[in-house]
């Protein structure tokens, strides 16, 4: 049931992008000589190891702005003798000689065609300075002739606020190098006049600065009207493609200058559960403003339970920032209401009503902000006889673990296992025996087409190729769902996970593998997503949870903005948009430590950073906590609603034992101090099949911290991960290396030991040594 890590490690410190235009036809045209006119854009992200030296990751994307080409090569030169391929690249076959790079397309992205883009790179080093190229060539065509793109200004904001009075910033750039000197002119060409161009009216570009940000400044004069006006400012000038920017004065003139916005006023609040409203500053303070939300008169069942103060600063105060409340489940059958104030000193306060949403007896539960909060867990009794049957086990037999539904026979199940009516019949079984408190069960939707495309071990029973997307529809989503949608289980908590580690391996593992490329297609890992959320967000007691991973797949710049902006595209394209995902899971069936307690990524040895490190290596998080924060906090930067919750799998996390340090390292080499201060005991980051020496993590707990909805345990603890050698079996799972305790490893962890237990079953099926493991070294230890 679990997956091999596609981890790519790009380190990223410092950055500068080089677009080279070029577009010389090469010779003269003729059918068998397509005209070459393309792009380039060079970023590289440069580090420092040592003084005067380091490491380098080039990003290229190449567009093809000419004819369609079937093959491509792009080369260019170093400045410096000494700037070196390592070697390690991505999406072409690189080669040095001398100082010159050469990429050759790949079998699968030789075509390019009009219009189209590839991205590729590699990483190197470099002594002395680690200056760009400044030349490039595609099929033997030279950059910077005839034909090439002209330049577009590039602004860093299409739209700013003017504060009456004051002024406001924009910075404007080129897309490429012009061939001569180029003077952007920044004009207001429509709008009210108050708003004008203060500083950086005029700015020149030449061919070696075109990429260096300028300023312009943009002014609102102070009047005495009440009235907002907005302007279009256009940025451009002879040779460049212009951009247009739209400012707004913020008036101050009004009643009230400053003010407090709620949104929304009224809240409905599922008992036992959560709603939130979110609270900002109309304009910009001179000083931090302190907000308090307070409860007023009505239902004392409903209270403040995260976000009662808030702080806003001259930076944050037009940043939304959430409240809580809560509504306590008890007996009654009556949804009550109370008032809250929000208020802070000097401003008129403001008012927020939340009514509770009661579902005691009720056929049709309100979908809860937090389908944890309030709630008992289901527990799975296949797994509890097994694991009170192991030394230990009894102290944990009891917990709430998932359900894995990893093929269509799952669904039906057999005379050893339970099937999926059988699991929801037994939920509302102790639904019933829990008293007042609602009852939550977790389902793992889990068989995708081409699923865990990148390894072996759990690959799944149905392929693209093979009408995989349509099975995936009727055989698998659509029968599952019309189970869940059944109105017997109404009043259960019906938490989904959404195919545990497929959109990440989009991420990071479409230039390795085939049967990643093909599941980036049509059919493929986003239209089944798509497809099982529209058919699950439909019934209003399920939730849904999209797995997102791990820090140490990620957590490194090259895959974090791409797997958000992917999170978002997918889930954009539901029928319900965002509003179809209650929130993302991280460490789904992993082993990553849920907390570092004796570093920190910002901590240095000896005036070297722990990114610095070959276990960290140059990841910007160190655990899942830190990572689940920042990727929900991105998340709803890019458009995902405020609610949005994370949630984390502890199930082998814990890390306990005699191996667990407790305290952090004295060693002054970066090395020594991060290996022997880390919990996280594997031999490598990316190694995750039946972890030697884990142990078992936090219990699951609802609301752990403010952002987060639960820790889960979604791996039921003593199953396996996958066969330490070939066992044939029924279930499309292969013998995936990984899990082979003899294997020496491969570039993905590093070419290290797997650190696998050794005689392991296939993926899904009891591993009693596995379960003992976990036992004997859980953290918090087992009381």
């Amino acid at each position: 049931m679990k997956i091999p890590r596609g981890l790519r490690r790009w380190a990223v410190t410092a950055t500068a992008t080089l677009v080279a235009a070029f577009g010389l036809v090469a010779g003269q045209t003729t059918a068998a000589h397509a005209a070459v006119a393309c792009d380039v854009v060079y970023t590289p992200n440069t580090w420092t190891s040592s003084p005067g030296q380091g490491g380098f990751t080039a990003g290229i994307t190449l567009k093809n702005l000419g004819d369609p080409l079937s093959n491509w090569t792009l080369t260019f030169d170093f400045p410096t003798t000494t700037q070196r391929y390592t070697p390690d690249g991505w999406g072409a076959s690189w080669s040095q000689s001398g100082t010159t790079m050469t990429g050759r397309n790949m079998p699968w992205n030789g075509s390019l065609a009009t219009g189209a883009s590839i991205s590729v790179g590699f990483n190197g080093t470099w002594s002395g300075t680690n200056p760009n190229p400044t030349s490039f060539a595609v099929n033997g065509t030279t950059c910077g002739g005839p034909g090439g793109v002209t330049p577009s200004v590039i602004t860093s904001a299409s739209s700013v606020a003017v504060a009456e009075g004051g002024t406001a910033t924009f910075t404007a750039r080129l897309s490429s190098a012009p061939s001569s000197n180029v003077t952007v002119s920044t004009t207001r060409t429509s709008g009210d006049t108050d708003l004008t161009v203060s500083s950086g009216a005029s700015l020149t570009f030449t061919p070696s600065n075109w990429n260096t940000p300028q300023t312009v400044t943009l002014a609102a004069a102070q009047d005495a009207d009440t009235v907002s006006g907005t302007a279009v400012f256009t940025v451009g000038g002879t040779g460049v493609t212009s951009a247009s920017v739209n400012a707004s004065e913020v008036d101050d003139d009004a009643t009230q200058e400053q003010s407090l916005i709620v949104t929304p006023t009224s809240v409905t609040v599922p008992e036992g559960g959560t709603a939130t409203f979110t609270v900002r500053l109309a304009a910009r303070p001179t000083a931090n403003v302190t907000v308090t939300t307070t409860a007023g008169s009505g239902d004392t069942s409903l209270t403040v339970s995260a976000g009662a103060t808030r702080t806003f600063t001259p930076d944050n105060w037009n940043t939304p920032q959430t409240v809580t409340l809560a509504a306590a489940q008890d007996s009654d059958t009556t949804a009550g209401t109370r008032t809250f104030t929000v208020a802070s000193t000097g401003l008129t306060s403001r008012t927020v009503t939340a009514t509770e949403a009661d579902d005691d007896g009720g056929t049709n539960p309100t979908h809860v902000e937090n389908p944890y909060a309030g709630a008992t867990g289901y527990v799975n009794p296949d797994w509890s006889a097994k694991a009170a049957a192991e030394p230990g086990g009894a102290a944990v037999a009891n917990i709430s673990t998932a359900v894995w539904m990893d093929r269509t026979a799952a669904i039906a199940g057999s005379a050893t296992a339970m099937s999926l009516r059988e699991h929801l019949d037994e939920a509302v079984r102790q639904d019933a025996a829990n008293g007042a408190s609602p009852l939550t069960i977790q389902v793992v939707i889990y068989n995708l087409p081409n699923r865990d495309c990148s390894a072996l071990a759990s690959n799944g029973e149905l392929r693209i190729s093979e009408n995989g997307f349509n099975r995936y529809k009727t055989e698998y989503i659509d029968p599952i769902a019309d189970i869940l949608d059944d109105s017997q289980y109404a009043n259960l908590r019906i938490v989904t996970i959404i195919e545990p580690d497929s959109l990440p391996n989009l991420i990071t593992n479409t230039d390795q593998f085939a049967d990643c490329r093909e599941a980036d297609g049509p059919g493929g890992y986003r239209d089944g997503v798509r497809y099982a959320l529209d058919k699950l967000h439909a019934i209003t007691n399920v939730y849904t949870y999209v797995d997102a991973a791990h820090h140490a797949w990620l957590g490194w710049d090259s895959n974090f903005q791409p797997a958000v902006d992917l999170f978002y595209q997918t889930v954009a394209g539901t029928a319900a948009g965002v509003d179809s995902v209650d929130g993302f899971i991280v460490n789904t069936a992993n082993y990553s430590g849920l907390r570092e307690p004796h570093y920190t990524i910002n901590t240095q040895v000896n005036g070297t950073s722990v990114r610095q490190s070959t276990w960290v290596d140059w990841n910007w998080y160190i655990d899942e906590a830190s990572f689940a924060t920042a990727l929900r906090n991105a998340l709803i930067a890019k458009g995902f609603r405020q609610g949005l919750g994370m949630l984390v799998d502890t199930s082998r996390n814990g890390w306990g034992g005699t191996a667990r340090p407790s305290a952090p390292s004295t060693s002054t080499n970066v090395n020594t101090f991060v290996n022997e201060s880390r919990i996280d005991r594997r031999i490598h980051a990316g190694n995750w099949c039946n972890q030697s020496g884990a142990g078992l993590g936090e219990r699951p707990q609802a609301a752990p911290a403010a952002g987060f909805d639960a820790y889960v345990w979604i791996k039921p603890p003593g199953e396996s991960d996958g066969a330490s050698r070939e066992i044939q079996n029924d279930e499309g799972k292969r013998f995936d290396r990984m899990c082979d305790p003899t294997y020496t490893g491969n570039e993905l962890n590093g070419n290290n030991l797997t650190g696998a237990l050794a005689d392991a079953p296939i993926s899904g099926q009891w591993f009693s040594a596995q379960f003992r493991e976990l036992v004997r070294n859980a953290y918090p230890p087992l009381s």
